[in-house]
């Protein structure tokens, strides 16, 4: 779905990310989209009025009895005339009052009024994203189809670090117009593995990698959106699990590998995200290592490999391998690719701060035994979605 010519109303709630609104209002005009806004209240202490009327050319509405509206009607004008009701930034309140239908203003309103479908671009402390209470919304409003943009990770307005921060202005133009997806994954079962993995070495102690998870969870959510039932397979992270998705948490290589390997023969395409540890201590102490000689020696042995063993099945999956790597990308990658047997493999250069591990962005080069394809640096969930239509295109070739 291209926004080019469409109506979209911008609903602003009062969240200190409004300041980026006209910003996103400027690069919603400036892809063809005819953009009308509407302010709650609140918003208006984040955000000038004028300031959004002067760059679209249209008043602003934030009066639920508009006097200057058809039958003083303004709400039902304003849902008639959207193609697209994008809110952001969606504040946890307005969330709240959104999955339980109230309608105490203009734009509350407007979300029972409409047609149209619903956007919304979450933006909170991150403490109030992950309570309970705003869980339970999400689920409600995502399985009303409204759709969730977000939210990002990253330092916040009240200094804390985490889950709730509004994307950026260009990457909710970048969703918007890729649109709803399109089911090309409905009737598939989709597993996936995420995050790292930890191997103990004393019961306080053990070893790791740099893995966030977010790339994985993000390709969760991807292939959710796109129809499949998805089964997430994690490593330890601080992500929230996405709604919907069955969520199985481990620590070890082991214990992925058992959950894995128990499960994946029921499902359509396996996807090895996580970054799990190569090897493991041969024997991890019960008790803790205490610091006594100048050298401490620790023998380590190989844990099974994962990707290869699904792959290897008798009937295999769809095997969709990852490679992270700091040199040489393309050649480890192909490698990799045949000396597993995979459908396909995405690979990413690590060695670059600004991608890859503990980064809202990514940039992958995906290669198949047919072809190959260059997916340049995105927020990794507009990524992720590109992934998986790849994957999809080749499921059904």
């Amino acid at each position: 779905m291209s926004i080019i010519n469409k109506n979209i109303l911008l609903g602003v709630t009062g969240g200190i990310a409004a300041y980026k609104t006209p910003d996103l209002e400027r690069k919603l005009t400036s892809q063809g989209a005819n953009v009308r806004v509407v302010l709650t209240s609140s918003a208006k202490e984040f955000v000038s009025p004028l300031a959004l009327q002067a760059v679209s050319g249209n008043p602003v509405s934030d009066d639920l009895l508009d006097r200057d509206a058809e039958a003083a009607m303004g709400h039902i004008e304003l849902a008639k005339w959207a193609d697209i009701l994008l809110i952001a930034p969606a504040t946890a309140n307005f969330l709240a009052k959104l999955s339980h239908g109230l309608a105490d203003d203009l734009l509350s309103t407007l979300c029972l009024a409409t047609a149209a479908p619903i956007f919304v671009a979450p933006a909170m402390n991150q403490q109030m994203w992950h309570a309970a209470a705003t869980q339970k919304n999400l689920v409600i409003l995502q399985k009303r189809n409204i759709k969730l943009l977000g939210p990002a990770s990253g330092e916040q307005a009240c200094g804390d670090v985490g889950l709730g921060r509004m994307l950026e202005p260009q990457d909710i133009v970048a969703l918007l117009n890729q649109g709803l997806p399109e089911p090309l994954l409905a009737g598939k079962t989709v597993m996936i593995t995420a995050g790292p993995t930890r191997e103990a070495l004393d019961p306080v102690r053990y070893i790791t990698n740099h893995s966030s998870g977010k790339m994985g969870y993000a390709i969760a959510q991807a292939a959710q959106n796109m129809g499949a039932k998805v089964i997430l397979v994690s490593g330890p992270t601080h992500l929230m699990a996405p709604v919907n998705v069955t969520t199985i948490q481990v620590t070890s290589a082991a214990q992925m590998h058992q959950h894995v390997m128990e499960q994946v023969k029921h499902c359509d395409v396996f996807v090895a995200c996580a970054a799990v540890a190569d090897y493991r201590p041969m024997q991890s102490n019960s008790q803790k290592i205490k610091k006594n000689e100048q050298e401490l020696t620790l023998t380590f042995i190989k844990n099974p490999d994962i990707l290869s063993d699904v792959a290897h099945l008798p009937q295999p999956p769809f095997t969709l391998g990852f490679a992270a790597e700091t040199q040489n990308v393309r050649e480890y990658a192909l490698s990799k690719l045949y000396a597993k047997k995979l459908n396909m493999i995405a690979a990413n250069d690590v060695s670059d701060s600004s991608i890859g591990f503990n980064s809202e962005n990514n940039a992958l080069s995906v290669f198949w035994p047919q072809g190959e394809q260059i997916l340049a640096m995105a927020d990794k969930q507009q990524l992720a979605l590109q992934l998986m239509q790849l994957v999809a295109e080749q499921l059904k070739s």
